[in-house]
């Protein structure tokens, strides 16, 4: 997984709630445990219904409603965004096991207040084409003058600053890991 630091790109506005992963992904596009191509399945049941879901390839930010990724645990969902080239879902909350999915696999997830969603909101109805700067390190979001801050588990946060997925965070435990190990045999023998 690559270095999460910061990320200078159009969003593209999501504002309804409850966008779950089988709109994100439906389920007849997870047949088996390949990644690749999912990217071009994203949105596939409503992107001609709603014009909005049609989010174009230069669009690595969406800006969403509360309760992104609600739903069952569609690890593939988060494959699909990735996959689209998507790096950040800024929205008030998340669904948890989705939530769980994101952080394995670079995707930031930036939690925002009510507020500031509507605020943020209202600038990107506007300014539909400016860019949205999100910084991880310093938990900030941009857009022209407006400053928001984001909140986001510590570590999550330090995962995704440092590009460890599971194994990668688990492995940085790998000395005290073997030294347990082995004193679990030695007191066995």
């Amino acid at each position: 997984m690559r270095p999460w630091t910061r990320l200078s790109a159009p969003a593209a506005l999501l504002p309804s709630p409850d966008i779950d992963t089988d709109k994100i992904l439906p389920a007849r596009f997870m047949k088996g445990l390949e990644r690749e191509g999912l990217g071009r399945h994203l949105f596939a049941d409503v992107r001609g219904g709603d014009a909005s879901y049609a989010i174009a390839p230069d669009r690595r930010i969406i800006v969403a409603g509360r309760n992104f990724g609600s739903g069952s645990s569609r690890e593939h969902a988060v494959w699909a965004l990735t996959g689209h080239g998507i790096r950040c879902v800024i929205a008030p909350s998340f669904g948890s096991i989705f939530a769980g999915n994101a952080a394995s696999n670079g995707l930031l997830l930036a939690s925002v207040t009510d507020a500031d969603l509507a605020t943020l909101t209202d600038r990107l109805a506007a300014l539909p084409d400016a860019p949205v700067d999100v910084d991880l390190e310093a938990q900030a979001i941009r857009a022209g003058n407006l400053h928001l801050p984001f909140t986001i588990d510590p570590g999550v946060r330090r995962a995704l600053l440092d590009g460890l997925d599971d194994i990668g965070r688990t492995l940085r435990f790998a000395g005290a890991i073997s030294a347990f190990e082995e004193r679990a045999l030695a007191q066995s023998a």
